[in-house]
């Protein structure tokens, strides 16, 4: 579809946008109220602007990936502060965990071997943009030939992409829900590595969508069992009946990339879960 298709018989935006710069210099003219509202940072910004707010978040990445015909990701989560090999570490327990970096570089690398053979349009690396696990990832999908998406988030310390992802899928959000939507609203699978609160904060909101049905039950994958199990006790909750012992099978512990890949290949789809165990 050509830009005349798109836009159809009325005047484009664009071309209102750069004619409204074009004013007289006048006080109604300087005011801000001539504004055109789309192209107004004040107004949009407003409080009660919120709402459209978080459909512009929902839609720019939506449309893009539509665009590039992309149909399902392969979601990475990990910490922000591992290491890659021979990267100075913030701790000796942070040094020791740089080999989780480089088996995300190779699971990523793996997965999208596989999804060039699909023009990039299936099971494409994204991960958070950002350093560590998140590096590993888009570093391994850019060594295998292929795409990667990486969603930012607008922190209070500075925050900048990583130099692995591919420029136009490289985004950035403001709002946490409508990130965390489009991290699930496409994934296949979604491995998860050792991090702190944000990387937890992702994987229990996976793990309760699925356990409530509201999410197709997809492999999750986490990386590393030692780590896992010494800072969840997941028995403990089974046992204390806060969930139930199946929501134990949502998941499955890996060490390496290669291990990774034969559960995504062996797991059964069965969809979205209709009766929850312990309900």
């Amino acid at each position: 579809m050509n830009d005349d298709q798109r836009h159809g018989p009325f005047r484009d935006a664009h071309q209102d946008i750069q004619s409204s710069q074009i004013k007289p210099d006048t006080p109604q003219a300087r005011s801000p109220a001539y504004r055109l509202a789309f192209a107004d940072p004040d107004f949009l910004c407003r409080d009660e602007l919120r709402p459209v707010r978080l459909q512009l978040e929902l839609l720019k990445p939506q449309l893009e990936m539509d665009e590039r015909g992309i149909e399902t990701t392969v979601v990475m989560f990990g910490g922000a502060r591992i290491p890659a090999p021979g990267e100075t570490a913030r701790s000796a327990a942070l040094n020791d965990m740089s080999r989780h970096y480089e088996e995300a570089r190779k699971f990523a690398r793996l997965i999208t071997e596989r999804s060039v053979s699909t023009g990039c349009t299936r099971d494409v690396v994204v991960t958070g943009g950002g350093p560590g696990v998140m590096e590993a990832g888009n570093r391994g999908a850019a060594e295998a030939g292929g795409c990667s998406i990486g969603l930012n988030i607008v922190l209070p310390h500075e925050q900048v992409p990583n130099a692995y992802i591919t420029p136009e899928l490289c985004f950035n959000f403001h709002y946490f829900g409508i990130r965390k939507m489009h991290f699930l609203i496409r994934a296949k699978a979604i491995a998860v590595f050792p991090g702190g609160f944000g990387t937890m904060d992702e994987l229990f909101e996976s793990l309760t969508l699925i356990q409530t049905g509201r999410m197709e039950q997809v492999p999750v994958l986490l990386f590393g069992e030692s780590f896992w199990r010494e800072v969840v006790n997941w028995d403990a909750l089974a046992r204390a009946g806060t969930i139930a012992r199946e929501d134990l099978e949502l998941f499955r512990f890996v060490e390496t990339a290669e291990e990774a890949m034969a559960v995504i290949d062996g797991w059964a789809y069965e969809g979205k879960r209709g009766n929850i165990p312990g309900r």
